[in-house]
């Protein structure tokens, strides 16, 4: 098997975070709050700015784009959160979610964050076995998802950092 290559992503590189992102929620719109059609209509600069503002890990295989997860500051001091996490379905199960987790778990660690957190969304047994490999445990708190799937749930997973 070709060898899982992660990098991190510049503002210069948002091109290829649109064409990795749109890919996502056009495969599992059920997994994120955000729709490909919203996406869409963001332009260069709009790309350039969350590019700026989180750390966004993508994974290629043969340089080809085959998955993405972002790590950012969560709202409380010390914590961060793993969003955007999506691997093409050819790849899942290949080690790309792993090296991604890894990836912005890293990051976390070598920003200073002392915890984790994420939100599954409820029925993605998969994500959910990905995270717990990763020593991500639910917490209980659910919430509807963001944006037009306010009608779908996700329940939130957190760990320690480091």
């Amino acid at each position: 098997m070709a060898e899982l290559v992660v990098q991190r992503l510049a503002a210069g590189d948002w091109a290829a975070f649109r064409e990795i992102r749109l890919a996502a929620l056009r495969d599992a719109p059920e997994a994120f709050g955000s729709t490909a059609a919203d996406a869409q209509k963001l332009g260069e600069e709009e790309w350039r700015r969350r590019l700026e503002q989180r750390a966004v890990f993508l994974v290629e295989v043969a340089s080809q784009r085959v998955g993405l997860a972002a790590g950012l500051g969560g709202e409380q001091a010390g914590e961060a959160e793993l969003v955007s996490m999506w691997v093409a379905p050819a790849w899942r199960g290949h080690g790309a979610g792993d090296r991604l987790v890894e990836a912005v778990l890293a990051w976390a660690a070598g920003e200073g964050f002392l915890t984790m957190h994420l939100w599954v969304a409820q029925g993605n047994a998969r994500a959910e076995r990905l995270y717990a490999r990763h020593g991500f445990a639910a917490t209980g708190r659910v919430q509807p998802m963001g944006g037009e799937r306010s009608e779908l749930l996700e329940f939130e997973m957190r760990r320690r950092v480091g």
